[in-house]
């Protein structure tokens, strides 16, 4: 009996910590934009977003043209890719911790690019090695610097 009831307490915290770790999770809302008004164009704002493994991204299109994808050589090995269409909301959901690298396709040349942090930087010499193309380098840089804030 001592050993039903244990198995009973144990499953019953298992849960419990699951709901708890759920209801933590927090959503992180970036708007994909043409202008943010102060001289800045073709950006995501925010650009940088420190989270947590089991939070959210929403990437909101907040004018036409830009999607959110994943950049495949700023990326945690085995998280799950991102592929927003074009015009489309779409959320990433931090399953690994590492460092996320996320591009605008049309526009990434320009520099629309941002970086989300979640927990251990388990691919921070991908930071070294990755090199954005176009206008993205002075953008990149700046992201960069942010990591380790």
């Amino acid at each position: 009996m001592t050993s039903r009831f244990s198995a009973a307490i144990a499953a019953a915290l298992l849960v419990a910590a699951s709901l708890a770790s759920n209801a933590a999770a927090e959503e992180h809302v970036v708007k994909m934009m043409n202008a943010n008004g102060k001289g800045k164009f073709m950006l995501f704002e925010p650009e940088f977003i420190k989270a947590n493994v089991g939070d959210t991204v929403k990437f909101v299109p907040t004018n036409k043209g830009h999607n959110a994808e994943t950049i495949p050589d700023l990326w945690p090995e085995g998280a799950a890719e991102l592929k927003g269409e074009l015009n489309q909301e779409v959320v990433l959901t931090i399953d690994k911790p590492g460092i996320y690298g996320i591009k605008c396709h049309p526009h990434y040349p320009m520099g629309m690019l941002a970086m989300v942090v979640a927990g251990d930087l388990t691919n921070k010499a991908q930071l070294d090695t990755y090199t954005p193309p176009g206008t993205a380098q002075k953008r990149y840089d700046a992201l960069k610097e942010q990591v380790g804030k």
